[in-house]
């Protein structure tokens, strides 16, 4: 059983409806719902009765919102006790990052933070995999992009460019694409695991889904630039990764036109994390060091 699925829970119950519930968690009525399944689940036990108006609160279901509002109250009491008594960051967090943003700029800053705070320790996975923030214990993740429904609470730190390119090579032997669409007669190089989102650019004022496919997938962004150097079809990568090969000359730019807006990183963190000193030292720490290299870098954006 998750303390997040608990919350879930009892704000269902103080709210009325799924609806409402959702609309003060700031989630989707339809994960909420989920989550409710879910602890009734792990509970072996009928919580609540649904219909079309109004939920119903079984006599289990009501035991445990009694006391689940307890254990609520009696954990936000310690967090915001142990709060009161650590003025400093300290303690050990375990992090989870992209990997090439992580070598990028995180590990300089990581460096800096222990610095600064000696009774901090860290706990890095440096990976392109989307970690299970609260099943495998992290204390926070960053991430990359539009966020998925969750009861993680997110503080965005910085805006992250998208660059579509290719090499000179690749670009004099087929022609660069001159609309989205084109590329469905070139080698793409996609970026993430099968099955992830699709490339996106502005065509007539909308952002539009475009499949693309190739002669190589990977879930390592600098194994796909170094494919896209070698002049294997074109990639659609974070400006962080690219950039350097940019402005190198090793890659250049198509598409411009048609390139969305800029991606947020995004520090997420389970909710009962958000009263921790450290938590909040390393989130404003990162968004403050990571926009004064934006404001350095190429269009405001890492």
């Amino acid at each position: 059983m998750q303390l997040d699925d608990m919350r879930i829970f009892v704000n269902t119950v103080d709210a009325g409806n799924f609806t409402a519930a959702a609309h003060r968690l700031r989630l989707s009525k339809q994960f909420v719902s989920r989550r409710v399944a879910a602890l009734e689940a792990d509970l072996g036990a009928r919580l609540l009765v649904r219909n079309t108006r109004k939920l119903a609160v079984t006599d289990l279901g009501q035991d445990f919102y009694e006391r689940a509002k307890r254990i609520l109250l009696d954990v936000s009491e310690a967090e915001q006790a142990m709060s009161d008594r650590r003025s400093e960051p300290r303690g050990l967090l375990k992090v989870s990052a992209p990997m090439s943003f992580g070598m990028a700029h995180l590990s300089p800053l990581v460096a800096e933070f222990l610095r600064e705070h000696p009774d901090v320790r860290f706990d890095m996975d440096l990976s392109d995999r989307t970690v299970d923030v609260i099943g495998e214990g992290f204390d926070m993740a960053l991430r990359i992009g539009r966020l998925a429904d969750s009861t993680l609470v997110a503080q965005k730190l910085i805006d992250v460019r998208m660059i579509a390119c290719c090499s000179p090579g690749y670009r004099r032997r087929r022609r660069a694409p001159q609309t989205p669409a084109e590329l469905a007669q070139h080698a793409c190089l996609p970026y993430g695991q099968q099955g992830r989102a699709p490339w996106e650019f502005i065509v007539d004022g909308v952002r539009t889904p475009f499949d693309v496919h190739g002669p190589l997938r990977a879930n390592n962004g600098e194994v796909i630039r170094d494919a896209a150097i070698a002049g294997l079809g074109i990639c659609y990568l974070p400006d962080f990764i690219v950039a350097g090969s940019v402005d190198a000359g090793l890659l250049v730019e198509v598409l411009e036109p048609f390139m969305p807006p800029p991606n947020a990183l995004h520090a997420v963190y389970p909710q009962h994390r958000e009263a921790s000193v450290t938590i909040r030292a390393l989130t404003q720490y990162l968004r403050e060091r990571l926009a004064v290299r934006a404001a350095t870098a190429r269009g405001g954006a890492l």
